[in-house]
């Protein structure tokens, strides 16, 4: 691909030198090492172009390029249009005789104008309603099709979808709706503190995903005024779209199920990416509260498995050897459970109360 890339930018390249050179050589006002000279020169500067508006256009697809193509033949026929009506106006009344020529040439200029861009940008909010065909043209289908994502606030609240993202598995798959963003400025500027605080913590995040340049991740401006529920929205956009919808609410997850659309549980996500311990092994956790039984003790790992520890409730707050029992999987994660290995450690203070469940 890159070997095609190099020879089609330099065949173009030696065609605008030719033919600038053999233009400027035509032209008998200067001498001929002159012309060659000037030919050369903007030959090698047309194709200098032509190579930078390829890599501005590089991130465009087909399917982008032909619904560009449409707004901008949909913008041409609306600004005709405007004209026409216009024209028809002046016809009809005696509009014509009080204003200049060139104000009218002006005016239908502007109208033009006017209805290009508005056709134009109309097309282009509207590209994912949009089913893009061209006669005489089979693209061959892929393997399988990749579906978009589109993520909702509690995983953009989760710095793990940096490091997912990262890894290159969502690479051209990511979608933000913009209506998602606008509440989240709703929410740092007027909501509870908690709220702000998750909405913070959600724009940082979007912040650096946008920063990684091979995740391509993609803005969607359709909205749904008439729907008031920032989730209800997100159902509609990812029927309307047939695209996916990742989350970390488990609640989400199991009750929307019955909407039709595929959710994604990055907590599942992570579960599954997870180790598994085995019976017998040894692992160091720090106690930080008591159990539901008699002198169990509670940790958690650093990815957020909950560990219960039997015998662990005489050392909170302090770092123990434990012996794996078992390993129980949950919609919400991992809880391992464990014997405590006896060792020097020291006791827990008397002023903690035991919890009344894990």
């Amino acid at each position: 691909m890159n070997i095609s890339l190099a020879f089609t930018r330099l065949f173009f390249a030696l065609l605008s030198i030719f033919f600038m050179t053999t233009y400027m050589v035509s032209l008998p006002e200067e001498t001929l090492g002159w012309n060659i000279f000037i030919g050369v020169s903007l030959g090698v500067i047309f194709s200098l172009i032509l190579i930078g508006f390829d890599t501005i256009f590089r991130k465009f697809n087909l399917r982008a390029f032909n619904i560009a193509i449409i707004g901008l033949l949909i913008g041409y026929l609306m600004g005709l249009a405007l004209i026409l009506i216009f024209g028809a106006i002046l016809d009809m009344s005696a509009i014509s005789v009080h204003l200049k020529p060139k104000t009218i040439e002006i005016l239908k200029i502007a109208l033009f104008l006017f209805g290009t861009y508005t056709g134009t940008i109309m097309t282009l909010r509207a590209s994912d309603e949009l089913y893009v065909s061209i006669p005489f043209v089979k693209f061959a289908p892929t393997a399988q099709k990749k579906r978009d994502l589109i993520i909702d606030t509690s995983v953009l609240s989760d710095a793990r979808i940096i490091d997912l993202a990262s890894t290159g598995l969502l690479d051209h798959q990511l979608v933000i709706p913009r209506f998602l963003v606008k509440d989240l400025y709703v929410q740092m500027e007027t909501g509870e503190e908690v709220s702000r605080n998750t909405a913070r913590r959600a724009l940082s995040t979007l912040k650096k995903l946008e920063e990684l340049s091979d995740l391509d991740l993609r803005y969607n401006d359709t909205d749904f005024p008439e729907v008031k529920e920032t989730h209800s929205k997100l159902i509609r956009l990812a029927r309307l779209v047939d695209a996916n919808i990742m989350t970390s609410q488990i609640s989400r997850v199991e009750g929307e199920t019955i909407e039709g659309v595929r959710f994604v549980n990055m907590n599942a996500l992570s579960t599954a990416l997870k180790p598994l311990m085995q019976a017998g092994e040894t692992i160091t956790i720090r106690i930080q509260r008591y159990g539901k039984e008699h002198k169990q003790g509670v940790g958690y790992l650093e990815d957020g498995a909950m560990v219960v520890v039997n015998g662990g409730g005489d050392y909170i707050g302090q770092d123990i050897e434990a012996q794996v029992l078992s390993v129980k999987h949950t919609s919400s994660g991992r809880m391992i459970f464990c014997n405590a290995i006896e060792g020097d450690y020291p006791h827990a203070p008397e002023d903690f109360a035991p919890d009344d469940e894990v």
